[in-house]
């Protein structure tokens, strides 16, 4: 939002608030208006033909002819006859009113008339003078004029189409240009990065980012060189040429390069990666030109690249049937901006991206980007910090736990967080309350996973006993497997585009092992063995979970080299390459036997899943008309029917 100018400031030193009118604004528009009004007027009241009647033949030979009362007939552009009447007769003095004066320079005819062709008219007009004495026979001239009505009616259309475009290229130019430039047709080469100079207010600092400590020392540690450069160059110490942001979306690479542009107290240039690319040829390359060529005038400067990979994109064979050329010749520019033959001394390349595979390897090599700062996904302490930030302007209750939404947030990124935050104070506002509290936090981390309650959802009595009964099978195989994550909660309330689910408490883990691998697709399986054990029947309510079995089923055997039969081998691809290939990595020999081992995996999980239940089947039951009285069962109620879950102790973070 604007802040109104303040007297003395230098967008306006006068301390007037009315901001002036851009230069070929609103004052050209009005003046080229007026002056098409008078010359439409002018060429109106000047046409000797405003003030004349027009009449046909008939009227003409036998009123005017006859009695003789014509003076002459002036044919003008072969097209129209004008007819003078006699002095006398017109009541029409030799010397012209004063009325006419100022608008007329010529005699006015009393009448005029179309003659179809001039050897006709003439033709009729010597027919009717034929007994006419040589002396009363009318004269005709005949004379070639130029309208101003008919040069406009030509001209006005393309007048108004070239205003027109004028007017799009203005409103599409992007106002006025750093460069100072302005908005031209010929000015869309230009750059149109945000520049923040010295003083300029930024919305962030490194006071507001909480967690990712490595990151930010590496960035703080940039933004000291161009504060204090001497403590590096006497030590013969070169600061790095580029910085590239690299992490999952959401956790903080452009608040990060928001907290540089609010600490550097440098010129900070900020630009998207797509708005290089144009439909017009080379304009890419020229904005790139155009970005580094400021920036080296306002050395030392700092130019922050956002979605790099925009313009990045690896360049290669694989490449050829989606192949831009005008974002090639783009990246080739910004390769030779980076590092190229020409000096690029003073100016500092910040850029962030979460697909770093797609990435061309010239652009990642040192000399253009010398660091590579990866931002992780928070820890629970990391995300305790976030929390203390994004708590900061809400008005919080006393029960608020803050250790506690971060144990219960494993996963979220810095924007999950954020979010979670704004939601339990919108649902503590649509409730009325004075303070946030714990509850409307944890209501709002359910809507963000699961979406919103749908209560007035109808679901038949069968349908709902189906949900209830798969759901509690989710929760009694999850209970009693050591390595599946902690049950936190059941319900079969419809959200989002789920008709229930079981809502548990992931541990953060750096490795997975194979065991856990098992459980987990067990505990996946177990809606559906549920209710083949229950109702003898199977439904499609287990979709989403076959699709994860199946994923999860795939990823060992071909990737993480889990299964006894294929032995250690990974067909996994960390550069990306084989995504754009049409064929599998391997031969059809092998797939068959992935598919093989995949699917032998899966059904032996199932039968251990159906065993399980067949053993807890009264729980299963119990928990199912739980589920059924009152939609919603907590971990206590769960102990109830359950006993205490026997597992190994949870690893605590640090």
């Amino acid at each position: 939002m604007e802040k109104p100018l303040k007297k003395g400031s230098d967008s306006d030193p006068s301390g007037n608030n009315n901001p002036k009118s851009p230069p070929g604004g609103y004052g050209y528009g009005l003046f080229y208006i007026i002056m098409l009004g008078l010359l439409l007027l002018f060429s109106l009241l000047t046409n000797p033909m405003t003030s004349s009647r027009e009449i046909t033949w008939s009227f003409l030979q036998d009123s005017l002819l006859v009695k003789k009362q014509v003076n002459k007939i002036v044919v003008v552009n072969k097209e129209v006859a004008e007819i003078y009447l006699k002095p006398e007769l017109s009541g029409e003095d030799t010397q012209q009113p004063i009325s006419n004066k100022l608008y007329r320079a010529v005699e006015t005819p009393q009448y005029y008339m179309n003659i179809g062709t001039v050897d006709i008219f003439e033709q009729k007009l010597q027919n009717a003078q034929q007994n006419f004495p040589s002396s009363d026979k009318i004269e005709i001239r005949y004379q070639t004029r130029t309208s101003w009505v008919g040069i406009l009616s030509w001209l006005l259309p393309f007048g108004f189409i070239i205003l027109f475009w004028l007017y799009i290229l203005r409103r599409t130019g992007g106002g006025t240009s750093g460069s100072g430039t302005g908005s031209s047709l010929f000015n869309f080469g230009k750059s149109n990065a945000r520049l923040m100079e010295k003083g300029s207010t930024s919305s962030a600092t490194f006071k507001d980012i909480a967690g990712l400590k490595e990151a930010k020392t590496e960035i703080m540690e940039v933004v000291d060189f161009l504060k204090n450069p001497e403590t590096y160059t006497k030590l013969g110490a070169k600061i790095p040429k580029g910085v590239m942001l690299v992490g999952p979306p959401g956790t903080g690479k452009t608040l990060m390069a928001k907290a540089v542009a609010g600490e550097a107290g440098v010129p900070f240039f900020s630009m998207s990666g797509s708005e290089f690319v144009e439909m017009f040829v080379g304009v890419g390359a020229s904005r790139v030109r155009d970005l580094f060529k400021r920036a080296k005038e306002k050395a030392p400067s700092i130019i922050f690249i956002d979605e790099i990979d925009a313009v990045g994109r690896s360049r290669g064979k694989l490449n050829a049937f989606q192949a831009n050329d005008e974002r090639e010749s783009t990246l080739n520019q910004l390769l030779t901006e980076l590092d190229g033959f020409g000096p690029n001394t003073g100016v500092i390349v910040l850029a962030a991206t979460n697909r770093p595979d797609v990435l061309d390897k010239a652009l990642l090599r040192p000399g253009r980007f010398d660091r590579h700062i990866y931002l992780e996904l928070p820890t629970k302490v990391e995300r305790i910090e976030i929390f203390g930030v994004h708590l900061r302007p809400l008005k919080l209750s006393k029960n608020v736990d803050v250790e506690l939404l971060a144990k219960l947030s494993p996963g979220f990124s810095g924007a999950d967080i954020a979010n979670i935050c704004n939601e339990a104070a919108l649902i503590a506002a649509r409730k009325k309350k004075k303070t946030v509290e714990q509850s409307d936090f944890m209501e709002a981390r359910d809507r963000i996973i699961g979406g919103m309650e749908r209560k007035s959802k109808i679901i038949s009595p069968q349908e709902k006993q189906i949900v209830a009964h798969h759901e509690a099978g989710h929760a009694v195989v999850s209970w009693y497997l050591k390595n599946v994550d902690s049950l936190v909660k059941v319900s079969i309330i419809p959200r989002g585009k789920s008709l229930g689910a079981a809502w548990y408490l992931p541990q953060e883990r750096q490795i997975v092992t194979k065991g856990q691998f098992l459980d987990q697709i067990c505990a996946s399986l177990g809606g559906r063995a549920a209710e083949e054990i229950i109702f003898n029947e199977i439904s499609s309510g287990a979709l989403d979970d076959l699709e994860k079995v199946t994923k999860q089923a795939y990823t060992m055997v071909a990737y993480y080299g889990l299964d006894e039969e294929i032995g250690p081998i990974s067909f996994y691809d960390s550069t990306g390459q084989n995504e754009r290939m049409f064929g599998k990595p391997y031969s059809e020999n092998m797939a068959q036997k992935i598919d093989v081992e995949v699917q032998d995996l899966v059904n032996t999980s199932y039968e251990r899943t159906k065993a399980i239940l067949r053993e807890h089947r009264t729980e299963l039951e119990k928990l199912a008309q739980l589920l059924l009285e009152q939609e919603v069962v907590e971990k206590e109620e769960l102990e109830n029917i359950l006993g205490k879950r026997e597992m190994e102790p949870l690893l605590e973070d640090k």
